[in-house]
């Protein structure tokens, strides 16, 4: 029985799904062309049957002959046409380049502040308060519209640092290209100077014309071993006697070698000393061996660079010191001068490894230096005296006192035979000739140097004899250069604001003076190119 409050919804009925029209079945080429073919045939029949359709036809695209004409045609008109357009666009492209080149032949535009009206003779009242800071001077009090204009134009310029390039004339901006333009040939002719030097080989003696006073030409290059800076800070640097070569070395007990380039001076060898912080090291005179020193060590290191081994030297012969510190390579090749305690001084040769003779000093040798030929050294006590020994008889020939010293510090001669340097815990480098220092008691100095606050350490004259580099390591950037035939220092080095010297412990310049080089306190060894000389 059906439920009568049920209500009963309309039954839907589903809608039949629609069928799809089947789609014309993709004509093939052969089905094509037969329908083309039919449908010419057709319309041929038809034209002759109907008259009225042939007519039609000739009077919309006339007769056969005139249409395939008239098609022709059509053809060269379109090819003219993309040819004319074609030379409109070159010839628009040159009047666009025409167009500017008048524009820039043309009179540069007038400044911003120029008026028509101030070309007027008119006399200006320069005592108005507005323009009073403009007068130069009383009679300034009238003043023309043309002169005061250019005179706000320089007090603008001054108050601007130069004129803004907003308002630079094109002849102005033309000048600074060409001085921008010859500045980049300077700097390329001084890169090919820098190539040049390099390809020489380090025995060439080049002339050279004598170092002038002032201003040293010199460039900063890359650190000499910036392809290995040392952990901790360096206490030697020395070029090699015939080679493009520099060697550092320091307390972080390794020795080390680069090629000198000035740009990227790659390393070339690294020799580590186990437990030997290395005090001061140095090349033989022919630059065979390096010898090594320590701190607090007996023991000294010989390195034969051509064999490539590594001799610790032990004990020496005759030889009754507790350390080994400071030693000197004698010009002969053959032997070292050792620095010894209480004023000692050991001759000891390098083929037996023993000590053939000592000499003795008052106080304790703070320095020694050879005369150029070898057959004198003089060494500085620390009492401000200084000793001249003959080598060969092993006589102390002269004693004098360096003039003012209280305690010495430093010594160094000339490879010219020229002069003496003598540094002090002052910082006054007294400067003598050797021929005084030789034969008078009391040598007054030619010059005294008096550029350093503190203690000079560090003293070494260029193979030239023209510059005398001084150095403290108590002070950053303590760094001078003496020009010798002036006896004037150059006023340009150190000339960087930021520290890049920092406190130097060593210092050294190549065989013919074209690099110079120093050894600081943070590992590093910074590098020069003394752009005067032109060979390494």
């Amino acid at each position: 029985m059906e439920d009568s409050n049920v209500i009963k919804l309309p039954v839907t009925k589903e809608p039949a799904a629609q069928r799809k029209r089947p789609g014309a079945p993709e004509p093939t080429p052969g089905s094509e062309a037969k329908r083309r073919l039919s449908n010419v045939q057709r319309l041929a029949a038809l034209r002759e049957t109907d008259g009225s359709v042939r007519l039609l036809e000739e009077l919309l695209f006339g007769a056969e002959d005139q249409l395939l004409h008239r098609l022709v045609e059509q053809e060269d008109e379109e090819q003219t046409v993309a040819v004319s357009v074609e030379a409109g666009d070159e010839e628009s492209g040159e009047s666009e380049a025409e167009e500017a080149a008048r524009v820039q032949e043309q009179p540069s535009s007038r400044a911003a502040w120029v008026d028509n009206d101030d070309e007027l003779e008119e006399e200006v009242d320069m005592k108005h308060r507005y323009r009073r800071d403009l007068m130069k001077g009383d009679a300034e009090s009238v003043m023309n519209k043309q002169k005061l204009q250019q005179r706000m134009r320089e007090q603008f310029q001054k108050s601007m640092g130069g004129t803004p390039l907003w308002a630079e004339s094109s002849a102005e901006k033309k000048k600074k290209k060409r001085r921008r333009r010859a500045a980049d040939e300077d700097d390329e002719e001084e890169e090919e100077e820098e190539d040049d030097l390099i390809r020489r080989t380090g025995n060439f003696v080049a002339s050279s014309e004598s170092l002038t006073g002032g201003i040293l030409r010199m460039k900063k290059c890359s650190n000499a071993n910036s392809a290995r800076p040392s952990e901790d800070r360096l206490t030697s640097v020395q070029f090699h006697p015939s080679a493009q070569v520099v060697m550092t070395a320091g307390l972080d007990q390794s020795i080390s070698l680069f090629q000198v380039d000035g740009k990227t001076n790659p390393k070339i060898q690294s020799v580590h000393l186990d437990r030997f912080p290395i005090h001061r090291a140095q090349f033989s005179r022919d630059g065979d061996m390096l010898i090594a020193t320590s701190l607090k060590n007996k023991m000294f290191y010989l390195y034969d660079m051509m064999e490539g081994r590594v001799t610790p030297v032990h004990t020496v012969r005759g030889l009754n010191e507790a350390r080994v510190k400071e030693f000197s390579v004698c010009p002969d090749g053959g032997a070292l001068l050792l620095t010894g305690t209480s004023g000692y001084l050991h001759l000891l040769t390098l083929k037996t490894k023993e000590v053939v003779r000592s000499m003795k000093i008052n106080g304790n040798v703070s320095g020694v230096a050879f005369s150029n030929d070898g057959s004198k050294v003089f060494a500085n006590s620390e009492e401000g005296e200084v000793y001249v020994w003959d080598m060969r008889s092993s006589r102390c020939v002269n004693r004098f006192t360096d003039d003012g010293c209280v305690r010495g510090t430093s010594i160094a001669a000339s490879p010219n035979g020229r002069y003496l340097a003598c540094g002090s815990q002052s910082g006054v480098v007294n400067l003598y000739t050797q021929d005084s220092c030789l034969n008078s008691a009391n040598p007054k100095p030619v010059k005294a140097v008096m550029n350093l606050l503190t203690s000079a350490t560090s003293l070494t004259f260029n193979p030239t004899s023209e510059i005398l580099a001084i150095a403290s390591r108590a002070e950053d950037e303590a760094v001078r250069l003496l020009h010798l035939s002036s006896l004037s220092v150059f006023s340009n080095f150190p000339v960087s604001k930021r520290k890049i010297v920092h406190r130097t412990f060593c210092i050294d310049f190549s065989p013919h003076s074209g690099f110079f080089a120093l050894a600081n306190n943070k590992g590093h060894a910074p590098l020069y190119r003394l752009l005067h000389y032109k060979t390494f």
